[in-house]
């Protein structure tokens, strides 16, 4: 405690010298996220209150006016007397360098910051009755806040203009928007242009029409580089609901094309079943996937954790299932209702925060079964209509086998995912795609030959299309193809 905190007088001086000279300078550190209590010496932070509060007036600011603000509030001898302003200008040889002086003393001023929040931290964890979690959580917080928390994003509109003239001229050149996000099924991805930054991306259904097989496809995709730019990214999934284990084996079955049944009940003892299913976990062992499987988390819980998986992994894709499993202490009290719309932004706060997108599993309501066609809604969103109005992007899928009045519920393989929602794009309605409820598998649907199965590979392309569709290709051609 005789240890005196971290901090530069000199550069302190020097931001406020150049304000004295230049007022203007004063926005400068604002935007740079300079506050009084950047300041360590207390006579340096009257001096910057009182060109706070000149500046929020509208007025000059100068060593007369600011002279005059601190007589008025504390009075002069708090800082020394006029002449203390003089010697500020005097000890500030030009004002050219005060951008390099705020660097200075923001720097001081987080690791002062830090010393206290640990010392706050040591404090509760000594007195809080708080949740041990729910407590870990919030301190994360309060050390994630210090660097995140300070300077101010701004950008100029000028290069934002820029920036998207340049994604409009890679995307006509065939390159696409480096910033999106491809998730490897080319109807969705054609429909979306990929998954932007910052967006929260709602997949909601009624249980069992393969939400999560859907997510879990996407996340395989995407940390294997099965998407349009072949390149592998690592990918964040909070399971709720679902074991690591559960996860690990439902991949291992799909990328190995052998039944969870079959796993389960104990039929595969060799041949090239079992050979498949050994290559499939040699690669996916590989894959950069990372998943938490800790359940009935709560939202501020969720959004420390991420923050971890993102610093220390640098997760392009965040997957979350489900909504409805989350909690929210805060807002608990508050009815159900509330306590999701306070986890639904709380969701689309960290896909801003992390800037990757965000893909949120959600449940919809009964309300599809008590209509005639089935077909789900925006409004069919189960707990909160906030959840619709947060998210950027929601689709809502659906599979006829398993409703008896749809007229397509003969097709087994069907699935019809309703983009409802598109904030930046149009929705399409008709996103019809395979699913393998065996394989826990969806893929690209083509009808152009009549049938439900794949395109053969183009010319150079590492997939084919499994062995009976390819077959069903070549005798639609006459037998050649």
């Amino acid at each position: 405690m005789d240890r005196i905190p971290p901090h530069d007088e000199r550069a302190e001086r020097g931001i406020l010298g150049s304000i004295i000279q230049k007022g203007d300078i004063i926005d400068l550190c604002v935007e740079q996220g300079i506050t009084p209590a950047s300041f360590y010496v207390p006579a340096h932070r009257l001096v910057f209150e009182a060109s706070l509060e000149l500046s929020a007036q509208g007025k000059a600011i100068d060593q007369i006016t600011i002279a005059e603000r601190i007589d008025a509030t504390t009075g002069l001898d708090k800082i020394g007397g006029e002449t203390f302003l003089g010697h500020l200008i005097d000890d500030t040889p030009t004002t050219a360098h005060v951008s390099y002086y705020i660097d200075i003393v923001r720097r001081k001023e987080i690791r002062r910051t830090t010393i206290e929040t640990a010392r706050q931290a040591e404090a509760d964890c000594f007195s809080s009755d708080e949740d041990d979690y729910a407590l870990l959580a919030e301190i994360e917080q309060r050390f994630f806040s210090i660097v995140h928390g300070g300077a101010s994003k701004l950008v100029e509109w000028g290069q934002a203009v820029a920036a998207v003239i340049e994604r409009m001229h890679k995307t006509k050149q065939g390159t696409g928007d480096p910033d999106a996000l491809k998730v490897g099924f080319s109807k969705i991805d054609s429909i979306t242009a990929g998954l932007r930054p910052g967006n929260m991306i709602i997949l909601a259904g009624r249980p069992s029409m393969g939400k999560t097989s859907l997510a879990m496809n996407i996340a395989e995709n995407v940390a294997k580089g099965h998407t349009p730019n072949k390149t592998e990214l690592p990918v964040g999934v909070f399971s709720l609901e679902m074991s690591t284990d559960d996860l690990a084996a439902r991949m291992i079955s799909t990328h190995a094309k052998v039944s969870m049944h079959r796993i389960r009940q104990g039929y595969i003892m060799g041949g090239d079943e079992a050979r498949r299913l050994e290559e499939a976990a040699q690669i996916l062992q590989k894959a950069p996937i990372h998943v938490d499987d800790s359940p009935s988390l709560d939202i501020t819980e969720v959004r420390a954790r991420a923050r971890r998986m993102k610093s220390r992994h640098n997760i392009a894709l965040l997957i979350i299932d489900y909504l409805q499993l989350l909690h929210c202490k805060q807002a608990s009290k508050q009815g159900r209702q509330l306590e999701t719309g306070a986890i639904s932004a709380g969701l689309k706060a960290l896909a801003k925060e992390l800037h990757i997108p965000v893909i949120v599993l959600s449940q919809l309501s009964r309300a599809p079964e008590g209509r005639n066609d089935g077909i789900p809604r925006l409004s069919d969103l189960r707990d909160s209509g906030s959840i619709e109005q947060d998210a950027d992007q929601v689709f809502l899928i659906r599979r006829p086998c398993k409703l008896p009045k749809d007229k397509e519920t003969d097709d087994t393989r069907l699935a019809i995912i309703d983009l409802a929602k598109n904030r930046n794009g149009p929705t399409d309605d008709r996103i019809r795609m395979n699913f393998d409820e065996e394989l826990t598998l969806f893929s690209d649907r083509t009808e152009a030959f009549g049938f439900d199965g794949e395109l053969p590979p183009l010319e150079g392309d590492d997939f084919s299309p499994p062995p009976d569709d390819y077959d069903k290709i070549k005798n639609s051609q006459g037998g050649s193809l």
